[in-house]
């Protein structure tokens, strides 16, 4: 564990390739001259652009997948299998993103077989001294929030106009479970994003009023009886196989291998780079960014303000904009 961060800044930690695809299919038919698609980074450049305003004093990292998943496709042959390959016009983009990303100061973390919730979820675990906010929208890394308000969730709102934190109790009201059952409720529901079937008629109210009034999958294994329906005891426990499945495919892996090598300056956030930001975006004929770049005031590190208060200086703020509705990343 990275345990030695008590009084460092807090970290945002980015779900990359959700928040790419969110934009990718947020903006459409964008190219410049050349015919160069740009939706994907124009997109991104609003993101970096917002979080330089909104999360100044913050450090952290933007988080990618890399490579197959062998531990879950051991398991699971067909685990999101139901996903498209990435549409070319994606593909090309990607390279300029990831160079638009470390020219906003983020460093990009990734290890060869994990994905980004998993190192997210690790990351949260090894820096257990600093306060972590992490931006994505994956239902499954809401197991990671924790009651005592130091690991909380950034997800974007349905209607695209602002960011909502995710707490402890938020996390309740929107499942009806706490963040420590979220594993067990996903695994009785399925998870077709991921393609993981769950238990057939079993929906999230009943997940939830099945957690809740008999425990949790492990604990309804060992004692049946606590499910008192019949039906629905024999409905779990014909499918106990594909729960014991669901359950190792929902666990993130956050315990890593030295290997990965993530340290302090993995989530050291660095200085904008404006010339290299300009230039990508010139390449890319973006005015309208190329303006709010050159329009970006300096903004206060946070050195003399304490990890605490920054972490509830913006929860405030996050507060404020879901209750105005306003937009945080899309406000073109």
């Amino acid at each position: 564990m990275v345990s030695e961060n008590s009084g460092k800044k807090p970290l945002l930690l980015v779900d990359a390739y959700s928040q790419i695809y969110r934009g990718f299919y947020a903006v459409r038919s964008l190219s410049n001259s050349k015919g160069l698609p740009s939706n994907a980074v124009f997109a991104m450049a609003k993101l970096l652009l917002r979080l330089e305003k909104e999360y100044p004093a913050f450090d952290g990292a933007f988080v990618f997948d890399k490579g197959k998943i062998e531990k879950r496709l051991a398991v699971a042959p067909d685990y999101k299998a139901n996903r498209p390959p990435m549409p070319e016009e994606l593909k090309i983009q990607i390279p300029y993103i990831r160079d638009l990303i470390r020219a906003f100061g983020w460093n990009i973390i990734e290890y060869e077989g994990y994905e980004a919730d998993d190192l997210m979820g690790a990351m949260a675990k090894s820096f257990d001294g600093r306060k972590v906010l992490i931006l994505s929208s994956d239902k499954d890394i809401s197991q990671v929030i924790d009651k005592e308000d130091r690991v909380n969730m950034l997800v974007p709102s349905h209607d695209g106009k602002g960011l909502n934190i995710r707490s402890y109790e938020e996390t309740i009201r929107k499942f009806g479970v706490p963040p420590e059952k979220i594993v067990d409720y996903l695994s009785l529901i399925g998870d077709s994003s991921d393609n993981i079937p769950g238990v057939p008629g079993i929906g999230p109210k009943t997940a939830a009023s099945l957690l809740n009034e008999s425990g949790s999958i492990s604990e309804i294994f060992c004692d049946p009886q606590r499910i008192r329906k019949d039906s629905l005891r024999e409905k779990i426990l014909a499918h106990k196989e594909v729960l014991k499945k669901n359950i190792f495919l929902t666990t993130l892996f956050t315990e890593l291998p030295e290997e990965a090598n993530i340290t302090e300056s993995s989530v050291r956030k660095n200085s904008l780079q404006e010339e290299k930001v300009c230039s990508i975006i010139e390449e890319f004929e973006l005015k309208s960014i190329a303006k709010e770049v050159e329009n970006l005031s300096p903004v206060s590190s946070g050195e003399n303000t304490s990890a605490e208060d920054l972490f509830c200086m913006t929860q405030e703020k996050n507060a404020d904009k879901k209750e105005t509705a306003e937009q945080l990343f899309f406000d073109f």
